[in-house]
């Protein structure tokens, strides 16, 4: 039994088993954690793109019109970028899990206020601009707002120009089930172009009823 128990004590066979039986838990912690935050970074930047690229898209409506009269946008023009945004949303499933909101940021100099002429949405969360709507027809009776944006430099519109603001907000779903405390989390967007070239902006759309507002209630 002593020489038993000696070569037992010698063996150190076993130590690598052990010490990685030790070690896995917080490899795979580490492992899952990183996995986690790398999809989210990936998703985040993914909703912010999607932003600024449909705010320079909705800038261009009308650019390669060569009528001598400025152009006027469409319901159809609008709903084509819209459309776009969710397609290019596809892969995070943007059109399930979020909300585009496209607004028109314009000026009246003759009451000297800022106001959202008319806005547009995609998206099946139920979520509302952080700035207001377009409550008439023109949205000039509507809340004054003096800017848009919640960075140091907030977004006004000049005398004559439009501001395509864009607002998105998307529920973020976990790789993993409450992974380490985490879980989904709300991403919010904000992107902001100057219309590229001239644009009628008298009030409303073509072919837009007044009053009528796809911003209402979640739409597809």
């Amino acid at each position: 039994m002593a020489g038993l128990k000696r070569a037992l004590s010698d063996n150190q066979s076993g130590i690598s088993i052990v010490e990685f039986a030790l070690v896995l838990p917080v490899l795979l912690t580490l492992g899952l954690f990183g996995t986690e935050i790398a999809r989210m970074a990936t998703v985040n930047m993914t909703v912010s793109q999607i932003a600024l690229s449909l705010a320079d898209n909705a800038s261009r409506l009308g650019q390669t019109d060569n009528a001598a009269v400025a152009p006027t946008i469409t319901e159809d023009n609008v709903d084509a970028v819209l459309s776009g945004a969710i397609r290019d949303g596809q892969s995070i499933g943007l059109q399930e899990n979020g909300r585009i909101i496209l607004s028109s940021l314009e000026y009246d100099g003759f009451t000297d206020r800022q106001f959202i002429a008319w806005q547009r949405c995609r998206g099946d969360r139920d979520a509302q601009s952080d700035y207001g709507n377009d409550t008439d027809k023109n949205g000039i009776n509507g809340p004054r707002i003096n800017s848009m944006g919640s960075g140091a430099n907030p977004i006004t519109a000049r005398d004559g120009e439009a501001v395509m603001f864009v607002e998105i907000e998307y529920r973020y779903e976990a790789l993993f089930e409450n992974p380490f405390g985490s879980g989904d989390r709300i991403l919010r967007k904000e992107a902001a172009f100057i219309i590229r070239d001239d644009r009628n902006l008298t009030p409303g759309l073509t072919g837009t009823a007044s009053g009528d507002s796809s911003c209402a209630t979640p739409s597809s």
